[in-house]
């Protein structure tokens, strides 16, 4: 498995991708440079996919830094002692507020290895990430992504690379997660550079935020 770790790597995934699928050059030529987009693994970096779920950049921004601010360093052990308060105070919904701690919580308890499952094949990782409760398989993709730099992971459920595809291929309706799914694999074994392709796309061409978005 080639890891994602340089612009290199990127550069050889669209080539790739190019060849796989003629349709493709056009959406390179317009979508501009494609960021890398890689941060580490472990706590730290599962946090921030989960505080900028559905939500601006700017909005994601603004709670990690307020985390930063009451945490000091963001890890597992760190997250387990905000209250309820701390989180309203910090801007955390509910629901990322759990899933904050649960993720602490099987972290600290030793029942789930942040890095270790960089190392896994991606539906073995993704199934073991989404048993915690509050990961789901977008959170869970985006990890994979981003955080690890796996080749071949592609977050279908995604709302931003839902749009950016149909507008880049010409389609005449949005398309589904499970279509996606289908339309993907054939961009095998660099369905995560196309991801990163269509929401480099995505800002480029629709004028959008590209942070990604779960529906």
């Amino acid at each position: 498995m080639r890891i994602i770790r340089t612009h290199e790597d990127i550069e050889a995934g669209l080539a790739g991708l190019v060849m796989l699928d003629a349709r493709l050059e056009h959406v390179v030529a317009r979508a501009g440079p494609v960021p890398l987009r890689r941060t580490d693994p472990g706590y730290r970096g599962l946090a921030s996919i989960i505080v900028s779920q559905m939500v601006s950049k700017a909005s994601a921004a603004a709670i990690w830094k307020r985390m930063e601010v009451s945490l000091g360093e963001i890890t597992a052990p760190a997250a387990l002692t905000l209250s309820d308060e701390d989180c309203r105070t910090i801007g955390l919904s509910r629901a990322k507020a759990d899933a904050l701690r649960r993720v602490a919580q099987v972290v600290v308890a030793g029942e789930i290895d942040l890095d270790a499952i960089c190392n896994v094949e991606a539906k073995e990782a993704i199934h073991e990430l989404t048993t915690i409760k509050g990961v789901g398989r977008w959170t869970a993709e985006v990890y994979l992504l981003f955080c690890a730099g796996h080749p071949d992971v592609f977050p279908s459920g995604d709302v931003a690379l839902q749009n950016a595809i149909s507008h880049g291929l010409g389609l005449e309706l949005r398309p589904t997660a499970r279509e996606i799914d289908s339309l993907a694999a054939s961009w095998s074994p660099w369905r995560s550079v196309a991801a990163r392709l269509f929401w480099a796309y995505y800002a480029q061409e629709m004028r959008r935020d590209a942070v990604p978005v779960t529906s």
